[in-house]
């Protein structure tokens, strides 16, 4: 079975999907996101997290950052 590379760009578009289905909002912190990853998943993401200088009490906000609105 292979490995699911989890890239910090990877995680921010999980989260970003995440919010647009309503699961989880901005002000929640990151680690909300666990309950979406298996165990060994989410063990890789919070190291990649880590690596990238985020906390798991950080705002979801922190991650995706400002989101884009266009306005047509």
């Amino acid at each position: 079975m292979a490995t699911k590379i989890l890239t910090i760009d990877a995680i921010r578009e999980d989260a970003l999907q995440l919010m647009a289905k309503g699961l989880i909002r901005r002000n929640q912190p990151i680690h909300v996101l666990s309950k979406f990853y298996p165990d060994r998943e989410w063990l890789m993401i919070e190291k990649e997290l880590e690596i990238n200088q985020y906390l798991l009490r950080d705002r979801v906000a922190d991650l995706v950052g400002r989101e884009e609105w266009s306005w047509d």
